[in-house]
């Protein structure tokens, strides 16, 4: 018995699971096309359904630079996300720490999607020690956002904060907030404002094998967002994560792997309308 396969029906089911996702993904989600998501960056972050407000590594530029302070050597990394698969929903960011003496500068950028439509993120960030318990930080940011409808791209520059507190060694609490000017791009539709965004969390250390960490988000648009994630070394050099977050409810798992000084981190995310996104990502420190 031959079975053959036709190039054109491939490349059609192909073409409308691209559809399909896209268009849950603005019913669901209930995305705005013409206003700019700060997306979050870091494949532990994504293993752990972003509940990163207190945790420290190359990625925290993304979401409180606050816990940059702790880092004490020059941290560099790359970051790529498919989200559900689709190429022209593709997330690529880099991010660069570099400690010096008055305190850490954080240096990151990312790009989503592809083609006729992308999106832009710059950010610089600094960070300092304020006492042994107290950290903070501010970053400026610039976005840009260039549509299919569009000769050039449109953009605007707004800023971010956070603090962290660690009453002991094992527990980290923090806050952060994004945009809370309120700031947005001027299109020829008129201005679409990016919401400001509120996040607060912590986590706490159980052991050097367990760490657990739970965060609350909101904007001023939607209702609460909890998210909460596990962290499980049981080895030193591995890690095991797992996560979740809603509503929608998204399921997320990754594990971690450090050989020298370059650490390697791959996470999943499960949408239950809209599928699997994987994510990768490399770090190095010196």
């Amino acid at each position: 018995m031959i079975i053959c396969l036709n190039p054109d029906s491939l490349i059609s089911k192909k073409m409308d699971k691209k559809i399909y996702v896209i268009v849950l993904l603005i019913l669901t989600i209930n995305v705005n096309l013409f206003a700019i998501e700060n997306h979050p960056v870091g494949a532990r972050s994504v293993a752990l359904s972003h509940a990163f407000i207190t945790l420290s590594d190359t990625w925290s530029t993304f979401h409180n630079q606050a816990s940059i302070s702790g880092i004490n050597s020059f941290s560099a990394g790359v970051f790529y996300e498919s989200k559900f698969m689709v190429d022209e929903l593709s997330l690529a960011a880099g991010s660069l720490i570099l400690p010096v003496q008055a305190g850490t500068f954080g240096f990151s950028f990312y790009q989503f999607g592809e083609g006729n439509f992308k999106e832009h993120k710059v950010g610089l960030a600094f960070a300092k020690q304020l006492s042994e318990k107290f950290s903070a930080a501010i970053q400026l940011d610039y976005f840009s956002q260039r549509l299919p409808e569009n000769s050039r791209a449109f953009g605007f520059a707004t800023f971010e904060a956070g603090v962290i507190y660690t009453p002991d060694k094992k527990l980290f609490l923090g806050a952060h907030v994004f945009n809370p000017i309120l700031n947005g791009i001027e299109t020829n539709e008129g201005k679409q404002k990016s919401p400001t965004v509120f996040r607060f969390g912590g986590h706490y250390q159980f052991d050097k094998m367990i760490l657990v960490t739970v965060e609350a988000q909101k904007d001023l648009e939607n209702p609460f967002i909890l998210k909460t994630g596990i962290e499980f070394s049981p080895l030193q050099n591995l890690a095991l994560r797992f996560g979740v977050s809603g509503k929608p409810v998204n399921y997320t798992a990754g594990i971690g792997y450090s050989f020298g000084k370059i650490t390697t981190d791959i996470g999943f995310s499960y949408h239950g309308n809209l599928g699997v996104t994987p994510s990768v990502s490399i770090q190095i420190r010196l």
